[in-house]
């Protein structure tokens, strides 16, 4: 609906929205904390409000009290709860949207990762020497150099092996990820100390890359990786702490205020350092009231019955900041690793299909533990043939456990088989999908596996809502930068930089399907629907104001950054 009308018939609706806020128990009940009568914290006037609410879409006002929305509609109908304390911020017309939700994101390793050698977007095999040289710079001998977001793409293709490193990392060992985190490269010194050599064997579910002479390079791919991490000295608390601080603040810069946290977990790392981070860090930072966005945590499959206890302990919502969500696998690995799973091989390694991470037997039954139990299940499938084993294992979940309001994600859904997208729609599965992703693939996909088959399969957001999938936006972070605005604004053009058209155009998707996945579908994406994703009455205060001073100039120009932030109705940023 154009923003005119909708913010004309937003005065007619106005009551009777406001009639069933205190008339219904399902709705009333949200709102204990609002009885009439009570006054406003704040009133928010003069705005261009997008609820992401289908019972209002567009809203001139907005009035929050203790945190949650008060009311939603126009001025004169928010006004009467004006009193002597009230604060009334006029926005002249600013666009307001939800607070974005991230559904897909490592939200430590992202806090981390800002303090680390930065690779991210990285062009050339010169500049990726230099941004480690200088890093070097501020070692003692026999300290570690980490850091990642590199993409051997943006310079041609030829992957960092040890010997790009050794001559400026002599007394260093060095762990450099790449951007999708299923490969990394190490120095001569790191490979030394976790005995890395010539005779050890991949294993299961990784590689050791090699020379010709058999000799290991320096890369390793999924679960090889874990033969350098074991010897990484731990990261301590306190380091953990600050990366959580660094990134929520990093988060709400860009105007996210609830994340899909899916842990510090990776093929072949260990399952312990996601429930050290809940105890140590979330539950910390929330005794010490220093959280600042929303939490959505997943925790490794394996460990799905400690879920299950902690749920039936504390119960889902542990508080305002924090939920619980699920647990979540990895079947396959990632394109740019040649390791993410498909029918057809790679073209430019014409012996590797990928790799298949886990046993189906083993996922399958863990699944349905997890699921009779209650819990939401995420997992990781990025090549055609792994999203398709997984629809086929969804199937049978709901054959043996039965129908129900599950909402089974599958995250990255990247490349789909032709009959894929409309499978999604018979469970009302999830697609957590990553828009920027595609910024990065557009130019590399055809040299993994074709260009037909990269522009048949890849990135079917259109595809999939049409299917009836259910699509939550994220970034991934720290593999790409968290930031909706550019995400949504990639949906809709799917324009990499330097590109006059689009990639794979019909898959484009509107502005609208695009702010719903980034809000209202993210929330429903992880059960938190209630009380975040839209501007509704008794949901959480949490929106962003945008430069933007119309609907018409926010449509026709998407900006590049938010103006404000607010989480429970009080400014978190700037």
């Amino acid at each position: 609906m154009p923003a005119h009308s909708a913010l004309l018939a937003a005065g007619a609706a106005a009551l009777a929205v406001v009639a069933a806020v205190f008339l219904f128990p399902g709705t009333a009940s949200r709102l204990p904390w609002a009885p009439r009568g009570g006054f406003a914290d704040m009133i928010l006037a003069n705005a261009t409000i997008y609820t992401a609410d289908p019972a209002r879409p567009f809203a001139a006002a907005m009035a929050v009290r203790s945190g949650r929305l008060l009311r939603v509609g126009t001025y004169d109908s928010v006004k009467e709860f004006k009193g002597r304390h009230t604060y009334e911020l006029n926005l002249s017309g600013n666009v307001v949207l939800p607070g974005f939700i991230d559904s897909h994101v490592h939200l430590i390793d992202g806090g981390l990762q800002l303090a680390r050698v930065p690779l991210r977007g990285v062009r050339s095999k010169d500049v990726f020497i230099s941004r480690v040289k200088e890093a070097v710079r501020d070692k003692h001998p026999g300290q570690w150099i980490r850091g990642g977001g590199w993409n051997n793409d943006f310079w041609g293709g030829d992957f960092p092996t040890a010997a790009w490193l050794d001559e400026i990392c002599p007394d260093n060992p060095v762990w450099l990820s790449r951007m999708d985190g299923h490969m990394g490269v190490a120095n001569s010194l790191a490979m030394k100390i976790a005995g890395i050599d010539k005779n050890t064997n991949d294993p299961v579910g990784g590689t050791v890359v090699r020379t010709t002479e058999r000799e290991p390079n320096g890369l390793l791919v999924d679960a090889a990786m874990k033969l350098v991490l074991d010897v990484i000295p731990d990261v301590s608390i306190d380091e953990r702490r600050e990366a959580l601080l660094r990134a929520s603040r990093h988060a709400l810069m860009r105007g996210v205020t609830t994340v899909v946290d899916v842990g510090s977990y990776f093929p072949g790392m260990s399952e312990k350092q996601p429930w050290q981070d809940f105890s140590d860090i979330y539950e910390w930072a929330q005794s010490m009231g220093k959280m600042m966005i929303r939490v959505c945590l997943f925790f490794p499959l394996p460990t799905w019955s400690r879920v299950s206890d902690l749920i039936h302990e504390k119960g889902r919502l542990l508080n305002e900041w924090i939920h619980v969500g699920g647990v979540k696998a990895f079947l396959d690995g990632s394109l740019g690793s040649t390791s993410a799973l498909f029918y057809e091989p790679y073209e430019d390694d014409p012996l590797s299909f990928g790799l298949q991470l886990i046993d189906m037997d083993v996922l399958l039954n863990a699944t349905l533990e997890s699921d009779k139990s209650g819990l939401q299940v995420a997992v990781h499938a990025i090549g055609d043939k792994a999203n398709d084993l997984l629809l086929d294992m969804l199937d049978e979940v709901v054959n043996l456990n039965g129908m129900k309001d599950r909402r089974f994600r599958i995250e990255h859904a990247q490349h789909l088989a032709p009959s894929a997208a409309k499978r999604f729609g018979e469970h009302n599965t999830i697609a957590s999908v990553q828009p920027d992703h595609l910024l990065d693939d557009a130019e590399s996909a055809g040299k993994k596996i074709g260009v037909e088959r990269a522009e048949r399969s890849s990135y079917l957001f259109q595809s999939l809502l049409s299917g009836g999938a259910h699509l939550a936006f994220g970034s991934d972070w720290p593999v790409s930068d968290i930031n909706p605005l550019q995400a949504i604004k990639t949906a809709i053009s799917r324009k990499p930089p330097g590109w006059e058209v689009p990639w794979i155009p019909t898959e484009r998707l509107p502005l609208e399907d695009s702010l719903k996945a980034h809000t209202i579908s993210a929330a429903d994406a992880c059960f938190l629907d209630p009380v975040v994703g839209s501007l509704s009455e008794g949901k959480y205060a949490d929106f962003v104001v945008l430069p933007s001073t119309s609907w018409k100039e926010f449509s026709d120009d998407i900006p590049g950054h938010v103006l404000a932030t607010y989480v429970n109705g009080k400014q978190a940023y700037p």
